[in-house]
């Protein structure tokens, strides 16, 4: 599996001083990383992590930039110039302090006025004339959109099948199997497939009769485990020679590829790569290949990787500890209740046979979502679709998750232990798309977090300085079934977390009582069209998106329409939805605290 990366990319206008130079970062994902920028530090990049699941509470980080002359650039103040994943900068040889708040502004608001206008176009007309749906005879949908700026194609294939989807017993399955994915296929990361599979078999062979020994816990025989852990390391160093590391990943690369990857959620895993526009047959040859022969190569050495990685970045992280612990509590019965990575105890014994049905069944031809955005003719594409990814068998569709999380009756109440700063979760269960409140989550969030004049964040961070940090997220930690509001904070010392909570409160029950102004409510519509916009700006933007909603909501066409229904929503019906949801009883609270001497 590839971990998550940025790229940078700068725009200059180096003939234009007195206007802020721009610096677009491109991050993996959807969500938004705002920006703080320390005054006097000149040519980095400070930014913090939005998202409070499942990253953890904001990091701040550092990137070195290097400039035409290391002098000449300097970080114009966020508070003005911040649209989204874009940083200014200017040139402070040429005008020092006179680039003045109201000149940025105004450059702020022609720029908006701008994407709000290319924003009415793209979507009221180019979306649905430009976006192009098609069925292969076995289910499989595909998404096109022609895009012919520059010779490149961004190509997504999600499955919707994901964490919610495993069988009980079975966690951590989906995101196992992703790693296992780029491991090859019966042509690609081997020397001698038939050579090589005399020897998979005696691995999986001598791999489940020492899990089966495991299993029996004290009455397992010490002997037999070691005389079985050395055949099956034996094995595995003579599998080593037959094996080609990474050839998947070293073709895409000879190749051009950017953006290479993978990602395991709750609901959809999902396939990334954007290629040259004369490489789209590769790409279609590799990945039908990965769809029909995989091979699980290394599994009982990968499956000893997906172990460390959670000891490294879940037991040992005390947001994601807290996190795992939080959805534990408020899901009794939803499969959301388990954690994406797995259970520790379930991981140790997934079983090869298991893992290839939890495959054959969820990726399906009807379970999947390709979408291709660029500089790509659809006939041409739909051809090399036939060829490559129709001929794998259709299969009956995969039922959705019949288990429905009762009615919740009472505040469910938690303390996590661990030797870290105090945290605090909350969050509040409600309904997913499509149905309306999702929409005005939204907007309560933008209300409530989203930048230094939101609600939460000016009172408890800038004000009162209660809070190192505070973030809400609406649809955690999933999308296809009813899910969480949730709201995240880190108390600033002295503070508690109980004084945060109580603000929290404070602030939730003003949404309650008292309407949102017209003006704010507009400020935040603006900022949520803002942030569309901007996401939809790349090709793996626009990939990302279709495919997303298309899996999601049944229909990408969701992204076409949300910007209609956000402006739709009223004052009224934010207060409604307050005081619908935003009760004692369906609240599930989970703090952090270190434990006294000896409790651990």
């Amino acid at each position: 599996m590839k971990k998550d990366n940025f790229m940078i990319n700068k725009r200059s206008w180096p003939d234009i001083h007195w206007l802020p130079q721009r610096m677009k970062i491109y991050f993996h994902g959807k969500h938004t990383h705002p920006f703080t920028a320390p005054r006097g530090d000149e040519n980095r990049i400070y930014f913090r992590d939005k998202r409070p699941w499942p990253f953890g509470p904001p990091q701040i980080m550092k990137i070195e930039g290097y400039f035409r002359d290391k002098r000449s650039c300097h970080l114009v103040s966020p508070r003005s110039m911040k649209i989204n994943n874009e940083v200014y900068f200017r040139d402070k040889k040429k005008v020092g302090r006179a680039f003045t708040l109201v000149s940025q502004t105004l450059f702020i608001l022609l720029q908006l006025i701008f994407l709000l206008l290319s924003y009415k176009n793209a979507c009221a007309i180019d979306l649905e004339s430009k976006v192009i749906r098609r069925h292969l005879s076995n289910g499989m949908t595909v998404l096109i959109m022609e895009r012919h700026e520059t010779p490149v194609c961004s190509l997504y294939i999600r499955f919707k099948a994901g964490a919610v989807d495993e069988p009980s017993g079975e966690s951590g399955t989906a995101h196992f199997l992703e790693h296992l994915l780029f491991k090859g296929t019966k042509s690609i990361g081997t020397t001698d497939y038939m050579k090589e599979s005399i020897i998979l078999e005696k691995i999986e062979k001598a791999g489940k009769y020492l899990d089966w020994e495991r299993q029996k816990g004290d009455k397992m025989d010490p002997n037999r485990v070691e005389h079985l852990s050395k055949e099956l390391a034996a094995l595995q160093s003579e599998h080593k020679k037959y094996v080609i590391k990474d050839e998947m990943d070293l073709i895409y690369s000879q190749n051009g590829e950017k953006g290479f990857n993978a990602s395991t959620g709750m609901d959809l895993t999902t396939y990334t790569v954007s290629l040259p526009s004369n490489r789209i047959e590769l790409w279609a040859r590799i990945e039908s290949d990965r769809m029909m022969n995989p091979v699980f190569r290394e599994f009982y050495s990968e499956r000893d990787v997906v172990l460390e990685e959670r000891r490294q970045s879940y037991d040992s992280n005390p947001f994601r500890k807290l996190l795992e612990q939080f959805l534990a509590t408020a899901f009794l019965v939803h499969p959301y209740r388990n954690p994406i990575i797995g259970w520790e105890s379930e991981i140790e014994m997934l079983d090869p046979d298991k893992v290839m049905e939890f495959f054959r069944r969820h990726y399906a031809p009807s379970n999947v979502i390709v979408a291709a955005v660029g500089d790509i003719d659809p006939d041409r594409f739909m051809q090399l679709m036939e060829r490559y990814f129709g001929r794998i068998p259709p299969q009956p569709p995969v039922p959705p998750v019949i288990t429905k999380e009762p009615l919740q009756r009472g505040e469910r109440r938690i303390e996590v232990l661990f030797d870290a700063e105090p945290q605090l979760l909350i969050g509040f269960l409600k309904p997913t798309v499509p149905d309306r409140a999702d929409y005005i989550f939204d907007i309560i969030s933008s209300i409530l977090t989203d930048g230094r004049t939101s609600r939460l964040y000016k009172r408890m961070v800038i004000d009162e300085k209660l809070a190192v940090s505070v973030n809400t997220m609406n649809g955690v930690p999933g999308g296809r079934y009813p899910n969480i509001f949730m709201i995240s904070a880190t108390p600033l010392y002295p503070n508690t977390t109980e004084d945060i909570e109580r603000v929290i409160y404070e602030e939730l029950e003003r949404l309650k009582d008292e309407p949102v102004s017209d003006w704010e409510l507009g400020k935040i519509k603006n900022q949520i069209q803002v942030e569309i916009i901007s996401g939809l700006a790349s090709n793996p933007g626009m990939a990302d998106k279709l495919s997303y909603f298309e899996a999601i909501s049944g229909d990408w066409r969701y992204l076409s329409t949300y910007l209609d229904i956000i402006s739709t929503i009223t004052t009224g019906e934010i207060q409604d939805a307050a005081r619908k949801y935003f009760r004692k009883s369906q609240r599930t609270v989970a703090t952090l605290v270190k434990p006294e001497d000896g409790e651990i």
